[in-house]
């Protein structure tokens, strides 16, 4: 179905807009507080910045070149390729804006509140537009919590439940909505850019209406691994159903042209009623903002093609930018700088207690494992094959045994 979208001004709309609850700060729409309320508890004072990351040229071509075609959650990968996060703690970062589900769960209209969702899905991509590390791999059995009840309204708990193939369960719940995740994917190297399909589904349910939502995350492209500045894009349909109504929402998520500035990071979209109409539209960047507009009662059709008439747009969603210096510590937002902050109480399991993963936020050298009874050298053996470095036996192990002396060995279990 092709639309066309007309804007026409509403008095009724403009009544709307200045009697809702809400105020628009920054980009952020949050609830309008009334000078007489209670004041809030004193809330936890939590850090803006982590240290500078330290500077580590990397050859990313001299690693990935022998990668083609290959599936890379199998393959090591360089500790400065990372950033000092855990893919448990990146997962989070799904609800940095999560006061557009707050906004839903007060919507009345289930159509309104889906628009919503939408922009919901949309803002968890934006962190991604200027980061190019990956984070780290979260061991079998690793755990990490958020508990930001006292600001956000909200806690979360994630853990790796699966090694190989890798996947991450998480569950996150406030006082208005509950939405939980299972998250895998698969990646390979197609030899110019390194490509991410997500797998699993997240669930959402608002707890007023019991509307029970569900989406699939899109595919990630990180383009320039042989030559130039990486650059990351999202790419493909993804279609949000209210289970309970019938409704859905399909946000199409544009191939971005390089060198069409209008053409970059576009997110297109509407929804549709239980009986397939349109209801609202949608469009925006994944990396900015998206904007919702109501479909008027005026429809027509012009050569062919269904023309809708909306409402004034209304922001849905706008990015907060970090700032510019956030280019010095891994481009992480505010949210993504209190992550890693340490904090008492939480399980020893959790992500913050990862001695490599701290060590990295804090600039320091990460230990490089030395193995114990091998030794990396050149093949010196009377007819060595090629002049490849392998890992020889350099012996100890059957005498050790036989002493029952492992005093060289690592604490690994």
């Amino acid at each position: 179905m092709v639309i066309q979208v007309n804007e026409v001004e509403s008095e009724a709309d403009c009544s709307k807009a200045a009697a809702e609850d809400v105020a628009v700060s920054n980009g952020t729409v949050a609830p309008v507080t009334s000078s007489s309320a209670m004041p809030a508890a004193k809330k936890r004072q939590r850090r803006t910045r982590i240290p500078d990351k330290p500077y580590k040229p990397l050859n990313l071509w001299s690693i990935m070149r022998n990668c083609i075609g290959k599936e890379l959650t199998k393959i090591p990968m360089p500790v400065n390729f990372s950033e000092p996060l855990s893919m448990l703690q990146r997962l989070v970062e799904d609800y940095e804006y999560s006061e557009i589900l707050d906004k839903a769960a007060m919507a009345s209209d289930s159509c309104e509140q889906l628009a919503y969702v939408a922009a919901f899905t949309v803002s968890s991509y934006a962190t991604t537009s200027n980061r190019t590390a990956k984070p780290f791999n979260p061991l079998l059995g690793e755990t990490y919590e958020l508990d930001r009840t006292d600001d956000l309204g909200w806690k979360c708990i994630s853990e790796q439940v699966s090694h190989h193939p890798p996947v991450v369960a998480q569950h996150c719940e406030s006082k208005n909505w509950i939405c939980h995740q299972e998250f895998s994917m698969t990646s390979s190297f197609k030899g110019k850019y390194l490509q991410v399909k997500p797998l699993g589904m997240t669930h959402l349910t608002f707890l007023s209406s019991g509307n029970h939502y569900t989406w699939r995350k899109v595919t990630t492209n990180v383009n320039n691994i042989i030559l130039g500045k990486l650059w990351v894009d999202h790419h493909g349909d993804m279609e949000i159903v209210n289970h309970k109504t019938g409704e859905k929402c399909v946000l199409q998520f544009i191939p971005s042209e390089p060198f069409s500035p209008s053409k970059q990071r576009k997110v297109t979209g509407a929804v549709m009623n239980a009986k397939g109409e349109v209801v609202w539209v949608l469009n925006g960047t994944w990396d900015n903002k998206m904007e919702a507009s109501k479909v008027a009662e005026k429809r027509s059709q012009v050569k062919g093609k269904q023309v809708l008439e909306t409402e004034a747009p209304v922001v849905v969603w706008q990015r907060r930018w970090p700032p510019l210096e956030a280019e010095k510590y891994y481009n992480f937002s505010e949210f993504a700088c209190q992550l890693n902050e340490l904090e008492e109480g939480v399980a020893p399991t959790d992500s913050r207690l990862r001695p490599d993963q701290r060590l990295m936020e804090e600039g320091l050298p990460v230990p490089q494992y030395e193995p114990i009874w091998f030794k990396k050298e050149m093949d010196t053996s009377m007819y060595p094959i090629d002049d490849s470095v392998y890992h020889l036996y350099k012996g100890k192990y059957w005498e050790c045994k036989e002493k029952q002396n492992w005093s060289v060995c690592p604490d690994i279990f």
